[in-house]
């Protein structure tokens, strides 16, 4: 059992929620590693047909952990070092290789999320097969203000087109639940106090079909998507751009601005002139 993620299994679905609430599920290593080992150990098991990723907390996962991921961009430029893009691959690559197993997948991958899905969460769940939302659900992509490129370009373009992934990458806007739906970016939207129940339900529904009619389906679908978006080359670019963006001017002043005054308030700095996010009205 991890701290960062939890194994359970109910039937034929193996279930893996992530568990920091505190934390609003921020990426670290931890989560990575454990949430990588899991979802192997669940597509070793032959018993489990259907794979439910979920999140306890008010957020499903509100992105990397800025704290220690510009301390160690800091940690870097303190050395005076110039940016070297073969190792930072070393680094940023396991994270989207671990994210592309809910695609790879060849057991059917399904996703509920509530809260906050933004940033480094959009990483991670854009990949799974299907995603059920609840009506506090809310994604996006602020990094691409300014820090960050999404790891996955490709699920973006898959979920809702290339013009609307045009609009919602270019701006790094909030996308609500409801036009989340409206988009197609996920199956359905239901209440909250619903969206454990209704997402194990669809989980054990296509549980009821024989594992290997599962996994011939999946496959053939896996490879319709593999045809039209080239996973593994959007993985790649995305990932490259992602980490030429944190090392640009501006990716640069954002770590700057992070060690002065902290990493969440040079986040309202960054997303105050948009209105949305955190520096939503209230009320």
């Amino acid at each position: 059992m991890g701290d960062a993620v939890r194994e359970t299994t109910e039937g034929a679905v193996r279930r893996l929620t992530l568990c920091r609430p505190e934390a609003y599920n921020t990426i670290t290593p931890q989560l990575r590693d454990e949430l990588g080992a899991a979802l192997d150990r669940a597509q070793a098991d032959r018993a489990v047909r259907v794979i439910l990723l979920d999140a306890e907390g008010p957020a499903f996962c509100a992105g990397y952990g800025l704290d220690w991921s510009t301390a160690a961009q800091a940690a870097d430029d303190a050395q005076e070092r110039r940016w070297d893009l073969a190792a930072d691959q070393h680094v940023i690559g396991p994270f989207a290789a671990t994210w592309a197993k809910l695609h790879d997948s060849t057991k059917p991958t399904l996703a509920a999320v509530q809260g906050w899905c933004i940033a480094g969460g959009t990483n991670i769940v854009f990949n799974a097969h299907l995603i059920v939302a609840a009506e506090s659900a809310r994604f996006g992509y602020p990094p691409s203000r300014v820090w960050g490129v999404p790891e996955a370009p490709w699920t973006w373009v898959a979920r809702m087109g290339l013009q609307q992934a045009r609009r919602y990458m270019l701006t790094g806007d909030e996308i609500t639940a409801e036009r989340a739906l409206e988009l197609g970016l996920v199956l359905e939207v239901v209440p909250d106090d619903e969206l454990a129940e209704r997402a194990m339900a669809l989980a054990q529904r296509i549980a009821l079909v024989p594992t290997n009619q599962l996994e011939m389906i999946t496959m053939a679908l896996n490879a319709v998507a593999d045809h039209l978006y080239d996973p593994p080359a959007s993985r790649r670019l995305g990932t490259l751009f992602d980490g030429m963006a944190r090392h640009t001017q501006e990716g640069a002043d954002f770590v700057r601005r992070s060690q002065e005054v902290g990493f969440r308030e040079a986040v309202r700095e960054r997303d105050r002139p948009f209105g949305d996010y955190g520096e939503r009205p209230r009320g």
